[in-house]
């Protein structure tokens, strides 16, 4: 038998080994050095937040509790139980009652906006072509759950209807699942995987977009159009072949979708001062004359999406109207308010000049207002004031006993 001699290992040989080493240790570093988890900083809640009371009723007073920078949303976003702010580069989630931050997750890169759905923060972080990086974090710790890369366009905001997401766009708007894996696409994003996506109109825009009940729609301005309203499914069978349920010309380049529903859809029509609802075949089946005021994307952006069998509240930026949710057509209207309603202990609240109006929500009644007071300190001494002076819309939203508006920048919790 020949036994064959173990090859020997040269200097050489042991020099490349340890090269080959220190290259492959340097291209780790490098990587973890220049990527996203060394960028990334989370830190969940030490215990979940607990989930708050419901309210019994709307209390006589309302008193400022906390207050926050938030620059990143357009409305008050509550995920679970948390109030979610953001500015910068920065997410926190915090005890509706305190305002005591319990989590936070930051990026090296700035926010574009947040929303939020099944119970969960949704953060849009931007890179340098678009709002690309997407994280969910869970909203009573602030653990991170499903993440995506998106298309989103700088400028998109998040809307859900409680099953999708939808982030709008100029050119482009996607909808979600709770996995955040895309279920439609329609437009042209920046980065086009198939020429013309599948659409009957490529060239065209959107300058107002809505979601309700699995759809979205959408107002298109299209090239020697006055105007179309487009309703999508949020889940079509293949998520590159858009499925339409109508699409049918407005004769107007001022228009703007107010509400969705499985049955109805409305848009307003600013150059003619109403309201148009439409059904599923696209004929006009209802209007209805409103007054508007100044446009503004904050007045017109709506807390929660239409739901089953609750009311829409929409403020044309000069009233409050309530819309009823098998017709799409006014049930009462609130002349002069500062926003949108929400509901809040078997009543409708409805920001108004001084304070918060309490309403009656089957007729709109207005019962009191409820003065917006600030504290001083000893939450036996307030002081009356008008928001301290803050004149644009407010964005109301609540979770348990609190009460929370959008003024701008700035979320503003009352108890």
């Amino acid at each position: 038998m020949t036994v064959v001699r173990p090859e020997r290992r040269t200097r050489t040989d042991l020099v490349v080994v340890a090269l080959i080493v220190v290259a492959v240790l340097v291209g780790i570093a490098v990587f973890w050095f220049n990527s996203d988890v060394r960028a990334t900083v989370s830190e969940p809640a030490a215990q979940p937040i607990p989930e708050p009371p419901a309210a019994g009723g709307v209390p006589p007073t309302l008193t400022e509790a906390w207050r926050a920078t938030s620059t990143a949303t357009a409305v008050p976003v509550v995920a679970g139980p948390a109030v979610v702010t953001g500015s910068g580069n920065e997410v926190l989630g915090h005890d509706p009652l305190t305002g005591q931050v319990a989590w936070r997750y930051a990026r090296d890169i700035p926010l574009c906006t947040i929303g939020a759905g099944w119970g969960r923060a949704i953060a849009v972080y931007r890179k340098s072509e678009n709002c690309s990086e997407v994280t969910s974090l869970r909203g009573p710790t602030g653990v991170r759950g499903p993440q995506r890369n998106s298309d989103a366009e700088f400028g998109t905001q998040l809307l859900s209807d409680g099953t999708y997401v939808t982030a709008t766009g100029h050119r482009s708007f996607e909808s979600w699942r709770s996995d955040l894996v895309r279920t439609q696409q329609f437009g042209m994003p920046p980065a086009v995987k198939n020429p013309g996506n599948n659409l009957k109109r490529p060239e065209c825009t959107y300058s107002s977009i809505a979601v309700g009940y699995e759809r979205v729609g959408a107002v298109e301005l299209c090239p020697k159009e006055q105007g179309r309203i487009t309703v999508v499914k949020a889940r079509p069978e293949d998520d590159e072949k858009p499925e339409e349920v109508f699409s049918v010309g407005l004769g107007s380049t001022a228009a703007g979708v107010i509400a969705v529903t499985d049955e109805h859809v409305a848009v307003a029509l600013r150059d003619r001062s109403e309201v148009v609802v439409f059904n599923n075949s696209g004929t006009v089946v209802a209007t209805f004359p409103v007054r508007f005021g100044t446009p503004d994307l904050r007045a017109n952006v709506q807390v929660e999406s239409t739901t089953k069998g609750r009311l829409t509240y929409w403020h044309t930026g000069t009233d409050t109207i309530a819309l009823n949710p098998a017709t799409l057509t006014p049930l009462w209207t609130l002349p002069d308010t500062l926003g949108p309603g929400v509901d809040f202990g078997g009543k409708v609240l409805v920001p108004v000049p001084g304070g918060i109006a309490v309403l009656d929500p089957a007729t709109g009644n207005r019962e009191r207002v409820i003065p917006v007071d600030r504290a001083t300190g000893n939450r036996e001494r307030v002081i009356p004031v008008d928001r301290a002076g803050y004149p644009g819309p407010v964005q109301l939203n609540a979770v348990g006993q609190t009460v929370l508006e959008q003024r701008g920048d700035t979320l503003v919790a009352l108890r």
